[in-house]
């Protein structure tokens, strides 16, 4: 599995707003400078996020972005599914759409469980856990282990 740019940039600005959601709305600008963001590429980004219900803007002087609902209501994957789709695909299909047959079967039970994976992960970790730099204990436990630093 690949994170896109496109999903990296979107996580770091929603938990810049979280972190921020104190503060009021938050200028693009100011996203942008903050997490290292092309400016423009933000802008497209902002506005999947706003489609998804996961940010609000307001144009004006006292205009920005703000998250629209509490930080602990998003999860990382609704993030991810807001600007890229489907967390797993293969071939730009989601598992469940797939079908092999011969000594291929077996690997669409392991696309089923990769996909699992990654969703409970994702699903399992909401903007507040990231903006209190809080990680769950299932994915603290998992970073922790060595071989998740290693490439083979």
């Amino acid at each position: 599995m690949r994170i896109s740019a496109r999903a990296d940039y979107a996580v770091r600005a929603v938990v810049e707003l979280a972190v921020r959601q104190d503060d009021g709305p938050v200028k693009a600008e100011e996203i942008a400078s903050e997490q290292d963001i092309p400016h423009k590429f933000l802008e497209g980004i902002l506005a999947d996020l706003r489609r998804a219900e996961i940010v609000l803007s307001r144009r004006g002087g006292g205009g920005g972005h703000r998250l629209a609902r509490d930080a602990a209501r998003i999860t990382v994957a609704d993030v991810i599914r807001a600007v890229d789709g489907p967390i797993v695909s293969v071939r730009g299909e989601r598992p469940t759409g797939l079908s092999y047959t011969g000594t291929a079967e077996p690997l669409l039970p392991l696309w089923i469980a990769l996909r699992a994976n990654v969703r409970r992960i994702l699903e399992g970790v909401t903007l507040a856990d990231l903006a209190a730099d809080r990680l769950p204990e299932p994915v603290r436990r998992l970073a922790a282990e060595p071989a998740a630093w290693e490439n083979p």
